[in-house]
């Protein structure tokens, strides 16, 4: 083996474990912590600060929550390793359908195109004021 290639090899070493650093310094891919009440209302107070939610309805995993603000449903929900803030008519929240053990919300967007709630077998659809999953 020469030098030169015993040099490139070890500057090859070095620059993949300063990556290997630099991907474990940013926490790249971290995971988001379920919602729970008061998270998921200091979000919306964020999101939507015009609107404050009467009742708010979690879903069974914890991955999106809806408040009830008037009219309008304030839909929180999870897409990649962050939380999506969207609003929907409240009345529209009926024609969604259940599927399995959960309900899909779609929102036609390319970003977030749907919203995907986890009921619990004996949750009513869609939920009442006050009521979790």
């Amino acid at each position: 083996m020469s030098s030169g290639f015993l040099v490139q090899s070890a500057a090859s070493l070095v620059a993949v474990m300063m990556l290997i650093g630099l991907a474990a310094w940013a926490k790249i891919g971290r995971p988001c912590p379920p919602l729970d009440e008061s998270r998921a209302r200091s979000l919306m107070a964020e999101e939507f600060p015009d609107d404050r939610p009467a009742s708010i309805w979690i879903s069974a995993d914890g991955r999106g929550a809806i408040g009830r603000a008037g009219d309008k449903a304030l839909v929180l929900f999870r897409v990649g390793d962050a939380y999506v803030a969207r609003t929907a008519p409240w009345s529209g929240l009926g024609a969604a359908l259940r599927q399995g053990d959960g309900v899909r919300l779609k929102f036609g967007e390319i970003g977030a195109p749907a919203a995907r709630f986890k009921l619990e077998a004996s949750a009513a659809w869609p939920p009442a004021l006050g009521e979790a999953a």
